[in-house]
């Protein structure tokens, strides 16, 4: 009879060399990903039925009816505790400085951390939605923060960009697709 003890102990030797390798796998399969890739099923519909109050006190509500107002605008989703959020907000504050305008929902946060955020980088936003409970970003479809939404002046969703706006993706990527919904930068 056999020991079987040496082949358990080799089996066991073989997990960490499995595992590496699924994860190496799967970088690799994400390298070179393309973000628009993961799937919205709001792209050509309506903006989501939203009604939440404002992050800045004494101002109105962030809802459906201001979102489907005239013009393209941008809807961001975002937190002050989110890492990626702070890597874009330059690029936000850019576009707000190009003329787009930009509301926002801001994500399962504390209201005074999330003002202190924008106290601290710039406020680039037009409206911000307290999202204190996290439905409507399950609305909204969202992945995770930030997530930006590209709005035509019907109040459709014509873009979804998952993931901060970083390095080339103002250029390649959401202005573009503010273009091809109809906004056209202010003269002056």
């Amino acid at each position: 009879m056999t020991d079987p003890a040496p082949k358990r102990s080799r089996l066991w030797a073989l997990i960490p060399l499995v595992a590496f390798l699924a994860l190496a796998a799967l970088s690799w399969s994400m390298l070179g990903r393309d973000q628009d890739a993961l799937p919205s099923a709001l792209i050509e519909k309506r903006v989501p039925q939203t009604d939440l109050a404002s992050l800045r006190p004494g101002e109105p509500r962030l809802t459906t009816e201001l979102l489907n107002r005239p013009g393209v605008k941008l809807v961001n989703i975002w937190a002050s505790w989110c890492g990626p959020c702070r890597v874009e907000h330059p690029e936000l504050m850019k576009l707000q400085a190009m003329g787009v305008e930009i509301d926002s929902i801001n994500y399962k946060d504390d209201r005074d951390a999330a003002l202190g955020f924008l106290q601290d980088l710039g406020d680039p936003f037009a409206n911000v939605g307290a999202d204190t409970t996290g439905r409507a970003g399950i609305e909204w479809g969202v992945y995770g923060v930030p997530e930006t939404f590209v709005i035509d002046g019907q109040g459709r969703i014509v873009h979804k960009h998952v993931g901060p706006i970083q390095n080339q993706d103002l250029e390649r990527r959401i202005l573009p697709a503010l273009r091809e919904a109809g906004w056209t930068p202010p003269e002056g």
